[in-house]
């Protein structure tokens, strides 16, 4: 008898609780909402999520604010979010460099990719390969010989540091193509086109955005391929990497999204999921993200989306431990 009344306790606890969490997700949300951007004011970063602001305030009937809050290669932002109680009110505007690269390649960050999940995609964009405009190579093969000649020195690859995506990718280039390179890390994008300009580092990869097309039209540096699977409408000239047989399955786009604590409610997830590509129709928004190089994913369920992060978790894993890459 003790045990029946102790389990039909325990079960009313939980019908209650099922109710009033149910209750409180239908009200959701109720007031002021956070969006962290985990790097300072002005970056490219803080362009998506300020875009989205008005709009996304709008679809949910709650002022978003944005909160910059930089460090740590982005961690910090991100640790301030999965700190705070995970009811939808504290989100944050994340990318592979700070969910899933941050946790491999520094010692200071304690989160893992698995405790974060995605609510929404805003914006992709691929990556350029560029070289410094004097360097004697016009396509990938010949930027490969050139590495391999006899006697050749090491051909310079810049990034934003080590375990940054544009490392990875860099040292994923280097394996497939077996390339003699030396990675050069910089502090930030602005430092690597100027020495890059300058003819002082050989190539990056780096995001196909801001005036990256200009310096390229313009004939200040060189692009010898895109990072993306399909050729992009708006640079026909500029091949996939990935056709080359060395470079097979050498796809990478950079994504930006909104991502909440793991243990949101799904009905709170699924409200932000709904508000956000509710907002994206907004053509003034997809005029600002296209015109500065990105590229506007289609909405996808949060189902979907958990299936992408996964998915996207395990390929960078995957590359980090195929570098070796060790945390400092």
């Amino acid at each position: 008898m003790h045990l029946f009344t102790s389990t039909k306790r325990a079960f009313m606890l939980a019908a209650l609780s099922a109710v009033a969490l149910s209750s409180w997700a239908q009200n959701y949300p109720s007031h002021l909402l956070t969006m962290v951007v985990p790097y300072p004011a002005g970056g490219g970063s803080d362009f998506v999520a300020r875009q989205i602001q008005p709009e996304l305030s709008k679809q949910l009937g709650q002022q978003v604010m944005v909160e910059n809050i930089g460090g740590v290669g982005g961690a910090l932002g991100v640790q301030k979010v999965l700190s705070a109680p995970a009811d939808g009110y504290q989100l944050v505007l994340g990318s592979p460099m700070e969910l899933m690269l941050a946790p491999l390649a520094m010692n200071a960050v304690k989160y893992k990719p698995e405790d974060l999940k995605l609510a929404a995609q805003l914006v992709t964009t691929t990556m350029v390969l560029l070289t410094r405009k004097d360097l004697p190579a016009n396509n990938v093969n010949e930027l490969i010989e050139l590495s391999k000649k006899p006697g050749a020195k090491e051909l310079s690859y810049a990034s934003v540091g080590p375990g940054s995506l544009y490392h990875l990718v860099g040292e994923r280039f280097t394996q497939l193509t077996k390339a003699k390179t030396l990675h050069v890390p910089y502090k930030g994008m602005a430092p690597i086109l100027t020495d890059l300009m300058g003819s002082q580092i050989d190539m990056v990869f780096m995001p196909l955005v801001g005036n990256v097309p200009a310096l390229i039209q313009e004939g200040k540096v060189k692009a010898l391929g895109i990072t993306a699977k399909q050729p992009l409408a708006r640079f026909p000239q500029l091949e996939p990497l990935a056709i080359n047989k060395n470079l097979e399955g050498f796809e990478f786009d950079l994504w930006a999204g909104i991502q909440v604590p793991k243990n949101t409610p799904a009905d709170v997830t699924a409200k932000l999921n709904k508000a956000i590509y509710d907002g994206l129709q907004n053509p003034d928004i997809r005029k600002a993200y296209e015109g500065t190089g990105n590229s506007l994913p289609k909405p996808m369920t949060p189902a979907e989306l958990d299936k992408l992060y996964v998915s996207e978790i395990a390929r960078y894993q995957a590359i980090a431990k195929s570098i070796n890459l060790q945390p400092q």
